[in-house]
């Protein structure tokens, strides 16, 4: 007598897309200002959005605590306790008037394709992390909740002061937690197998190539600059263009310079974002110009190489046009590679639901940058209408967040660490 075949496991439910959304939509109703979406680190709205995610973290089955930068994590245990886990998430923050998705997408799809996994066993625990700080909009400094957990978190930041002179270290006790141990937030490199983080691209890629989903190879590395520009300010009537030592006028030929530079190596950008000349007057020679210039590139020998013919352009600029130029570099991350193993998983999953593959930078930074000190990472990320993020306009369709949401799910069910 045959035996009887073995029983077959029934497929895991899809995850819900019409919830992510609708979450989505009541998230965002959490914001210090009725006109549009604004959330800062360690705020009555950050403690509101935590208890509200916590809330639907445990809905779908996952034991939830807040850690002592503020980081709300949410775990669903593998098939015996204390497993180490694959980590999943994005942040919780914003910047001031944002956009709905940029970082709250990847946490709530998490925790829905956690809950469509029901008490299906995993050989693997799960971890869901709402980052309580990405975007750095409150202290000037960025990803301090995804640093504290990659144990990165300098002690020093937390003599930084928001704008109404609150420190860092004030904040955090004012939100019910003790700054002396932050330091316990951070995990252990043996207890984490993986972080991925699922996001919208924030540019225009996906949407050229008609796909809904992309792998992510690396984050560019940045570099910003203050560049300020002396000459001399006089009426424009009376000084002769031949005499004149126009500021703006060679802020202007820097600006395009940057522009030509950077449009000459490949996936390198260069962005003049601000641009200030004084006196400001209709009818004065700009004795001033202020400008930023921000450079990126997922490889740093091309960044650090472009920022370097830049400035060297800029300083020639100045020299012919007989005005003093100052330069100060204001900022520098280094880029984050995604690692291979991870990057092939998920492209396997994109596939698998039918789709091809395209492998894209990202031009933004993202709590993966702090925490590649932990753990290998590797991003999903999902196309936005006309690549407009950090915006009221930010959009993108139910379509595509079913899609997103069920590749993520396969990328989980069929997860396999590294040996």
């Amino acid at each position: 007598m045959n035996p009887a075949p073995a029983p077959q496991r029934q497929p895991t439910p899809s995850p819900d897309a019409a919830r992510i959304l609708e979450r989505i939509e009541t998230l965002a109703r959490i914001t210090e200002q009725a006109d549009g979406l604004t959330r800062v680190y360690l705020s009555p709205q950050h403690a509101e959005a935590n208890r509200l995610v916590g809330s639907w973290m445990r809905e779908a089955g996952l034991a939830v605590h807040v850690d002592a930068a503020g980081n709300l994590v949410g775990r669903r245990e593998g098939d015996r306790p204390g497993l180490p886990c694959l980590m999943l998430g994005s942040h919780l923050d914003s910047v001031r008037n944002a956009g709905r998705y940029d970082g709250m997408l990847g946490v709530l799809t998490a925790i829905e394709c956690v809950e469509a996994l029901g008490d299906r066993p995993l050989p693997f625990a799960i971890e869901v992390v709402g980052f309580g700080d990405e975007e750095g909009v409150r202290f000037q400094a960025t990803m301090l909740g995804s640093r504290a957990i990659a144990g990165t978190f300098d002690p020093a930041l937390l003599d930084l002061q928001d704008a109404a002179g609150v420190s860092l270290r004030a904040a955090l006790a004012a939100f019910g937690l003790d700054p002396a141990a932050i330091g316990s937030a951070a995990r252990r490199r043996e207890d984490v197998l993986a972080y991925v983080e699922y996001h919208i691209e924030q540019g225009p890629v996906l949407e050229a190539e008609g796909l809904p989903v992309g792998v992510v190879t690396a984050i560019n590395g940045q570099q910003r600059f203050r560049v300020q520009i002396d000459g001399m300010a006089g009426h424009s009537g009376t000084v002769p263009m031949r005499l004149r030592q126009d500021a703006l006028a060679a802020a202007a030929e820097c600006v395009l310079a940057a522009e030509r530079i950077a449009t000459g190596v490949p996936d390198a950008v260069a962005t003049v974002g601000q641009l200030a000349p004084s006196p400001g007057a209709t009818n004065v020679i700009a004795g001033r110009a202020v400008f930023s210039v921000d450079v990126r590139s997922p490889r740093d020998a091309d960044r650090t190489a472009v920022a370097a013919a830049i400035l060297a352009e800029c300083q020639a600029i100045a020299a012919r046009r007989r005005v003093t130029i100052d330069i100060v570099q204001t900022h520098e991350l280094a880029s984050c590679g995604c690692a291979g193993w991870l990057q092939a998983q998920l492209s396997a999953a994109i596939a698998a639901d039918g789709h091809r593959v395209v492998a894209l930078p990202s031009g933004a930074g993202h709590d993966a940058m702090a925490m590649v000190a932990l753990a290998d990472v590797a991003m999903l990320f999902l196309r936005c209408r006309d690549g407009i993020s950090h915006h009221p306009a930010e959009s993108i369709t139910a379509e595509d967040a079913a899609t997103g949401a069920r590749v993520l799910q396969v990328f989980i069910e069929r997860f396999a660490p590294r040996r």
